[in-house]
């Protein structure tokens, strides 16, 4: 089972408790990085916290949450070894794992229904690097 480490900000804190209890149910080890409670924090912190904990393998893979999820895939993505995906929709969870590697997933708290976010976050866990031709696009992205 993988270990997935998870952070958000204020306007995250309500889909990642969602989040946390989805993936309790499945028995995924988690490491929660917080925030606790909507009382307002820098959301780059927590993408930073995150992106960190899966670049060092200390986790196998990370999901951040903000309000729109943009601000704080910018933070994960300027971790070295991390490829942030912000995903809207079950395909684009599919295509950045298939396509990209993508080792952590941003979603948005205040963009996302609950029942959309799980779905996105199950598809995002659930599926493989699909290799071959995409290998030599994730190399560049890690070399750059």
């Amino acid at each position: 089972m993988k270990k997935v480490a998870i952070a958000c900000d204020h306007g995250g804190f309500k889909l990642k408790n969602e989040i946390l209890k989805h993936l309790e149910k499945k028995n995924y080890e988690i490491i929660n990085l917080g925030t606790d409670s909507e009382e307002s924090v820098d959301y780059p912190d927590y993408g930073r916290r995150c992106a960190e904990t899966v670049a060092r393998g200390e986790a196998d893979t990370g999901i951040v949450v903000c309000g729109t999820g943009i601000g704080i895939s910018i933070a994960a993505n300027k971790v070295k070894g991390i490829r942030c995906g912000l995903c809207t929709s079950r395909e684009m969870a599919e295509l950045t794992r298939l396509h990209n590697d993508a080792n952590v997933l941003a979603l948005g708290g205040r963009i996302l229904r609950v029942e959309e976010a799980l779905e996105i976050v199950d598809v995002f866990l659930n599926t493989e690097f699909e290799g071959g031709r995409h290998q030599r696009r994730v190399d560049a992205l890690d070399n750059y």
